[in-house]
């Protein structure tokens, strides 16, 4: 089996699969994708070869999403201690090519492939597909273990993404008991970034302030210890998931502002699926479009979570094609 080698690697899964053989119609090989835990191996080439002996395949160029800062030939996952050197993983694994991007370029990319039925609205405007052949920017904001951000373009015709790390731009409350949040967060990390909150230890973080506001100490929590109680209808775990769509609203809101983005927002991430119960009933979509002056504007953007069971390595397809097209010209 031959083709290319795709990798879709988070701070806490790392995401393997194959892409299809033809580059002028990206997909994953059926029945290829296999996930693994970050913390079970020692590197990304320990885990890649895992993946390929299980396979059985001998691909010739490598696509790898990576969480983090891409820079030149290394990237550093930023919620995991994985250090990542394309050279070093391409000798380790016998490849021709290594292409290392950001994560959310691939998330990004994936926006190209997507149709109406990868994708659910929250709030009433709804996306129409790629119907049409103008130029569109869209934005990309997806809460997982970190919170990613990016952008895709169209523009005669191709696509672009842009690899971003806005996930780190600095939190901006908006209201009183935010900016309680804001003081003991800030007192716990000195700087407070949207992904101190819009996270799964976002989640988590949240949950302890708003715990600490009332007098209380919480004990330690995981993000789905919050959510399993808020199922079963504990107040502060439904508040703090309350809040976190709020936020997350207000930072999707300031992304399509910061773009120029009016096409509308994708929504990745892997806290989003386990979000949907209460993200269309949540302050969310009132603080996307809560921009002032730009309301009425923002109350025509599109917000869209994805449904697509593995955007990151669809993604890396279309990445994966572009590089075979590139190559053949």
């Amino acid at each position: 089996m031959t083709g290319a080698l795709l990798a879709d690697i988070g701070g806490t899964n790392a995401r393997f699969a194959l892409a299809a053989s033809d580059p002028s119609a990206p997909a994953l090989l059926p029945d290829s994708v296999q996930v693994y835990a970050v913390a079970d191996f020692p590197s990304l080439a320990d885990a890649a070869r895992h993946y390929l002996d299980k396979v059985g395949a001998s691909p010739s160029h490598g696509v790898f999403a990576v969480a983090g800062r891409v820079d030149g030939d290394e990237a550093r996952i930023t919620n995991h201690p994985w250090v990542i050197s394309a050279e070093r993983t391409r000798i380790a694994l016998g490849l021709t090519r290594i292409d290392l991007v950001n994560d959310f370029a691939a998330q990004a990319m994936a926006v190209s492939l997507l149709g109406t039925s990868d994708v659910v609205p929250v709030g009433g405007v709804r996306w129409h597909g790629w119907n049409d052949s103008g130029d569109r920017t869209y934005a990309i904001i997806g809460p997982g273990t970190g919170l990613g951000v990016g952008a895709l373009l169209r523009r005669d015709g191709r696509f672009y993404p842009l690899q971003t790390e806005g996930g780190h731009v600095s939190f901006a409350p908006n209201n009183p008991e935010e900016i309680d949040i804001l003081k003991r967060l800030s007192g716990e990390f000195g700087r407070v970034s949207n992904e101190r909150l819009i996270s799964g230890s976002g989640l988590v973080n949240l949950h302890r302030a708003l715990s600490q506001i009332a007098g209380e100490d919480p004990g330690p929590l995981q993000p789905q210890d919050i959510t399993a109680m808020a199922r079963e209808g504990d107040v502060r775990c439904l508040r703090a998931i309350d809040v976190f769509c709020a936020v997350f609203g207000a930072a999707a809101g300031d992304l399509v502002l910061t773009l120029g983005a009016w096409d509308g927002v994708f929504l990745p991430g892997g806290l989003v699926p386990k979000l949907m119960p209460w993200l269309a009933h949540s302050g969310f979509r009132q603080r996307f479009e809560n921009k002032g002056r730009f309301s009425p504007t923002m109350a025509r953007v599109p917000t869209l979570a994805v449904t697509h069971p593995q955007p990151g390595l669809l993604g890396a397809a279309a990445l994966a094609a572009q590089c075979a097209l590139k190559a053949a010209a």
